[in-house]
């Protein structure tokens, strides 16, 4: 591109910014609610709710069906529904269901067409990338046995095993170096455990997603702003898990404040907080939104203080030596999670921001998400550190139902139609996504995707 085409393209880019507009995307309306407030998962749903026309229903493409009496029938579980009521469902339909059955079940809760058009810039055609890999997928799912799955859940059931007992071990034992060991090991197994869980916070209902809130976490608000969210929409301004950093970290490409600027080192400092601070977030929402704790309150946000209560039943140690002990457990598998979670997959110069050009301003979903998205080859060769570290990401986008130890045997069909569609899967290294992490944060200009 000439240097004054460059400029030109430099500007429109600022007065897109200033104005409040998607950069990549500028027939889109600026997502409601996007930057006011605690930008929580909650606050995420009620904008896309007001830009979505999805009229009290949920809308998939450019119907409108009612789905209340389905509810309690879904074969995904109950949440799923109750959670994306009132919204443009499309993305994650298309996404969530491989065979035949829903499509067809769908059309029995038919209500109208949608008055306004979709919200968003993804189209799902039926001889497109997606489309076209999704049938392949189908296929080769027929081959893959039932018992392949068993590879993950002996990974995070192991890890959390590793947990109960090394973090007991930590506060009971009165060797320093030993009692060092212990919480090193603690501190990473409930890292591990928490990123592994995220394998089964995007299938149906099972008790193995709760194990995602020994982190303090809550499992269900990262259904929201993770699969509901960065998965459907990664790197556009629709992604929770790029605004909720803002201003403070900004990846996306934009004039950047010095305290922006300084992101590497804020990160050091906040990520070690991250978890337990999402918690005292939720409890301070109870003061501020009327409704807060029954609508959005479930059991098993309890389940984030079951390993200090294991720790001080299991050791008799004081409350005070539990809690500290616990502290130092939490914060540091916080530091982990999101040092592993920065630099997983999605922040590198070469990988798309709203903000950079793009080919065009609809574009299949699946061809998207390969250009939001950079695999490790160092990570994807073993099905622990896929379990570990956020593997085989690109395939996971695409089909997050699936457990991650099947998506391994997809290759072979995903890059026959990777190479018929020109789609632009990528893979580098971790150490690559951690410097390139590193750049975003301060980059400013956007990319020219299309040359």
């Amino acid at each position: 591109m000439a240097p004054k085409e460059r400029d030109y393209l430099e500007i429109a880019h600022q007065r897109a910014i200033e104005k409040k507009t998607h950069v990549s995307f500028p027939q889109l309306k600026y997502p409601s609610l996007r930057d006011e407030g605690f930008k929580d998962p909650v606050q995420w749903l009620t904008g896309k709710a007001m830009d979505d026309g999805a009229e009290g229903l949920w809308r998939v493409h450019n119907g409108l069906y009612d789905l209340e009496s389905f509810i309690d029938r879904h074969p995904g579980g109950a949440e799923w529904l109750e959670l994306t009521k009132n919204t443009d469902i499309t993305e994650a339909f298309e996404s969530h269901h491989i065979g035949h059955t829903a499509e067809k079940m769908l059309e029995k809760f038919y209500i109208r067409d949608a008055k306004t058009p979709r919200n968003s810039p993804f189209t799902f055609k039926e001889d497109g990338f997606f489309r076209t890999l999704k049938n392949g997928v189908r296929e080769e799912l027929k081959k893959i046995g039932n018992n392949v799955p068993n590879q993950s859940d002996r990974i995070i059931d192991g890890l959390f095993l590793t947990l109960l007992i090394s973090s007991s071990l930590s506060c009971w034992l009165r060797n320093y170096w030993l009692v060092m060991a212990s919480y090193v090991v603690a501190s990473m197994s409930m890292a591990w455990v928490v990123v592994a869980a995220h394998n089964y916070i995007h299938r149906k209902t099972n008790w193995r997603m709760y194990l995602f809130n020994v982190g303090l976490w809550s499992y269900r608000d990262f259904r929201i702003s993770h699969a509901l969210s960065h998965h459907l929409y990664p790197n556009t301004l629709m992604d929770l898990e790029v605004s909720a950093f803002e201003p403070i970290i900004q990846w996306n490409p934009r004039d950047k404040t010095m305290l922006a600027k300084c992101a590497f080192i804020i990160e050091q400092l906040a990520f070690p907080f991250v978890f337990p601070m999402n918690f005292v977030k939720k409890f301070l929402l109870n003061f501020v939104r009327k409704d807060f704790f029954k609508k959005h309150y479930r059991w098993h946000e309890a389940v984030g203080f079951l390993i200090p209560l294991w720790m001080y039943i299991s050791t008799g140690e004081s409350f005070y030596h539990v809690l500290t002990s616990w502290l130092w457990i939490l914060c540091t598998a916080s530091f982990i999670f999101f040092t592993i979670g920065s630099n997983a997959a999605h922040h590198h110069p070469k990988i798309f921001k709203d903000g950079d050009e793009v080919p065009e301003e609809t574009i299949d979903w699946g061809m998207h998400e390969l250009q939001a998205v950079m695999d490790r080859v160092d990570i994807n060769d073993s099905h622990f550190k896929v379990m570990t570290f956020f593997g085989h990401h690109a395939l996971h986008h695409l089909f997050p139902t699936l457990d991650h130890a099947i998506l391994k045997q997809l290759y072979p069909v995903f890059l026959e139609n990777c190479e018929k569609f020109r789609a632009n899967f990528r893979q580098t290294s971790s150490f690559d996504l951690f410097i390139g992490q590193i750049q975003m944060s301060v980059k400013t200009k956007p990319t020219l995707l299309s040359q």
